[in-house]
């Protein structure tokens, strides 16, 4: 990559870092998080940070992330390596809490930025796909809910895979659906790494 696809690189990320302009949406105010180096192998498109991401400004530094690590195979070394792990939600800006939890990703960061950024990524092997707004996004042929994305996901396999979210909160959605970590897991850790190998 020349010199002038990394200026570039460094001044999109520094636009997204200090872009507010869901400031009036978001009851904590702006705080841009995601981790992103062009030479990424597996891309993490997530849904938006939590409160504990927001106040610590790291991705996934939380109960989900400990859980997301467990599937991935992954250390927490290995997971906050840019050069290995882009981290893109669907919003950057954590969107405050609802009534069953944290609000929805703000839409205008996906409109504004993720072309740029998925264009920037030229050395993607495997997208993880987390939660229903990133794999409405990403999947060209979608079903139509979460759980069939998931349970069909031989359909996208090896270079795409959706995932519930790993939030604690989600608890009862693996007690549904036990054959989500006998079934999947393991592939999926043997495919990051082998993708990181």
């Amino acid at each position: 990559m020349s010199t002038t696809d990394l200026s570039a690189i460094d001044s999109l990320l520094q636009d997204i870092r200090s872009c507010n302009q869901c400031a009036d949406f978001l009851p904590q105010g702006t705080r841009p998080i995601l981790q992103f180096n062009p030479q990424a192998k597996i891309l993490i498109a997530s849904q938006a940070p939590g409160r504990k991401a927001h106040d610590s400004g790291i991705p996934f530094n939380d109960a989900s992330g400990d859980r997301l690590r467990h599937w991935l195979g992954l250390s927490r070394e290995t997971f906050y390596d840019a050069t290995q792990i882009a981290i893109v939600p669907m919003g950057f800006c954590y969107p405050g809490k609802g009534k069953s939890g944290d609000l929805p990703p703000r839409p205008e960061c996906a409109a504004t930025w993720h072309d740029q950024l998925l264009k920037a990524l030229p050395n993607i092997e495997l997208t993880i796909l987390i939660g229903q707004y990133a794999q409405a996004y990403h999947l060209k042929a979608a079903h139509d809910s979460l759980t069939k994305n998931v349970m069909n996901w031989r359909e996208f396999w090896p270079h795409v895979m959706p995932l519930p979210h790993p939030s604690p909160r989600n608890i009862f959605w693996l007690r549904r659906n036990p054959w989500f970590e006998t079934e999947i897991i393991p592939g999926l850790q043997q495919r990051v790494a082998q993708v990181l190998d």
